[in-house]
């Protein structure tokens, strides 16, 4: 390189080192700022900084300066040069003595016009495990938390206790201590005004306090102050009212010591007893209107009788229509008997084993009830009408051994319109056999060993069939086979045993008799009187067909099935 060249290269990298470490000394030591460094230097120093910066914190910052932060140097919250790095919440600057346990947010109840007092929170902010109503909202912290600077915050108990325990003591009237007052103050005090207490005897002491019960001085039944051993029931207070009671006699007529039953709490006097819930004897009718003592007396309360012969067994003695002594009818006389009309008598012969229905129902008791026996009276119908049975001739029921059970035909509502159900006998009657005139079939009166096979009956009719002719045919006699009870004339025969009515032979033959030759014979038939085929022509193709035949039975053995 040249002389002069390496001269200007030097000097050029002279004045750029000096020109970087003048741009090194210069650099803003406070990070990015909206002001120039005269606005708060002087050409004459850089420290310290002017008496009045011309830096406007509010407007050319995020953290305008309010209250006391105001008036503090700006070393105060800038310790380090580097602005950027200063942290804009309060416990940076300011000593937590809460210990954290109030939160990190200062400003929750503290501002910057001053450090105290402190800005008492609202009930909302206050807690949810303890809320600030009434009197409390009011209340300076310090007042509960005592020794705030320690941080007795967290943790304390919410119990009224807690803080009102020498009001507590000190009460008098009534004595909460001595009393054994319980230590939930709420029960009877409020949040809005600790004098106005008020006692929920229901809730807390599970008595409530109604009529003249509500009136009375607490120390009427809390006597000596005793406030947690008091009874509840009502003879401890109303002892004395019960053995002073004459009319009636409580003492002697074993009364209940529940005054509850009786008495009510607005007035003692009007005392009314319900007969119905407490005694476990309804009264009704005549009974709600008698004087106790006509079935309490000698002030018998306890042992009174419950049963209707207690009160009533002279009317049961005197009564002669019927005589209930002879017949010896139960005494309990509400069988017949109401408590409305004594004389008005009525007897459910429902309950009884033998209910009235028809004219059973209209009439007089004597007439079934003979001499006043109404215990061992008989349920069986001929006890009452064997008359009738022996006297009835169409038909004979005595001759005709019919049975004595008059209810098989006979009806409680009709004693003449008698009807027999022949359906619930082994020979049910369907068809034409409906109509028929008993004594068609139960000739001379026979309705004990009469058949039920069909000939019995119609064996003339089987004699005298000619077409076809069933004697010679060697019909048999059960009729039902080809006839029903519906109509005789047109009678069936069911000829599945070789189908004629279906397939092939389906409208083919005219009668009988193109199959059964023999009219005398009605086992015997052929086949070949139809089906008539040369036997040199029905040889060869039934050659090798085992026990093949030309006879006029024969083409039977194979040709049905499948052609019926």
């Amino acid at each position: 390189m040249p002389p002069v060249s390496r001269t200007l290269w030097l000097l050029i990298m002279l004045v750029s080192t000096a020109g970087a470490q003048t741009e090194q000394r210069t650099r803003n030591p406070h990070g990015p700022l909206p002001a120039s460094c005269e606005a708060c230097h002087s050409s004459t120093a850089w420290r310290p900084i002017r008496p009045h910066p011309e830096f406007n914190h509010d407007t050319q910052t995020a953290y305008p300066l309010r209250g006391m932060h105001d008036g503090v140097p700006c070393q105060g919250c800038h310790v380090s040069p580097v602005f950027r790095k200063t942290a804009h919440d309060c416990a940076s600057c300011h000593a937590d003595f809460h210990r954290a346990q109030m939160g990190v947010r200062c400003e929750q109840c503290h501002t910057v016009r001053g450090w105290t007092p402190a800005v008492q929170v609202s009930a909302r902010e206050h807690s949810g495990r303890f809320p600030l109503l009434g009197a409390h909202a009011t209340a300076a912290c310090e007042i509960c938390h005592q020794g705030a600077a320690n941080g007795v915050f967290v943790g304390m108990s919410t119990e009224c206790v807690t803080c009102h325990r020498s009001d507590f003591v000190s009460a008098l009237n009534p004595p909460h201590q001595q009393g054994s007052f319980p230590l939930d103050c709420s029960l009877c005090h409020s949040v809005n005004n600790w004098l106005g207490a008020r006692f929920d005897h229901a809730a807390v002491a599970h008595f409530a306090l109604t009529g003249a019960h509500a009136t009375l001085a607490c120390t009427a039944c809390h006597v000596g102050g005793n406030f947690t051993g008091t009874p509840a029931t009502c003879v401890a207070c109303h002892q004395a009212d019960l053995q002073s009671a004459t009319n009636p006699n409580h003492m002697a007529g074993g009364f209940s010591t529940d005054c509850g039953q009786c008495h009510n709490t607005t007035t003692w006097t009007t005392a009314t007893f319900d007969h119905n819930a407490v005694s476990g004897f309804p009264l009704t009718g005549a009974h709600a209107t008698l004087q106790c003592n006509l079935c309490h007396t000698g002030s018998s309360f306890a042992t009174a009788p419950r049963t209707c012969d207690g009160c009533h067994m002279t009317d049961y003695n005197q009564t002669t229509a019927p005589n209930h002594a002879q017949a010896s009818f139960p005494v309990d006389c509400s069988l017949c008997h109401s408590t409305i009309n004594w004389s008005g008598a009525t007897f459910d012969h429902s309950k009884t084993t033998f209910p009235l229905t028809g004219a059973h129902l209209t009439l007089p008791c004597a007439q079934c009830h003979v001499n006043n026996n109404y215990t061992t009276v008989p349920a069986n119908c001929d006890a009452c009408h064997l008359t009738e049975y022996n006297q009835t001739t169409n038909p004979n029921h005595a001759q005709a051994s019919f049975p004595l059970n008059c209810a098989l035909c006979h009806s409680t509502t009709d004693w003449t319109g008698a009807t027999f159900d022949h359906s619930k006998t082994a020979f049910p009657l369907t068809g034409a056999h409906v109509s028929v005139p008993c004594a068609s079939c139960h000739v001379a009166n026979n309705y004990t060993t009469v058949p039920t096979d069909c000939y019995s009956c119609h064996k003339t009719d089987y004699t005298g069939v000619q077409n076809p002719n069933h004697i010679t045919s060697g019909f048999p006699t059960t009729c039902a086979t080809c006839h029903t009870t519906t109509t005789w004339a047109g009678a069936t025969f069911n000829h599945t045993w070789f189908p004629i009515y279906s397939g092939t032979h389906a409208n083919v033959w005219t009668t009988c008799a193109d199959c059964h030759l023999d009219p005398s014979n009605y086992n015997s038939f052929s086949c070949t009187n139809c089906h008539t085929h040369n036997e040199s022509a029905t040889d060869p193709i039934h050659r090798n067909v085992k026990g093949y035949s030309y006879t006029p039975t024969a083409c039977y053995q194979c040709h049905p099935q499948g052609r019926g």
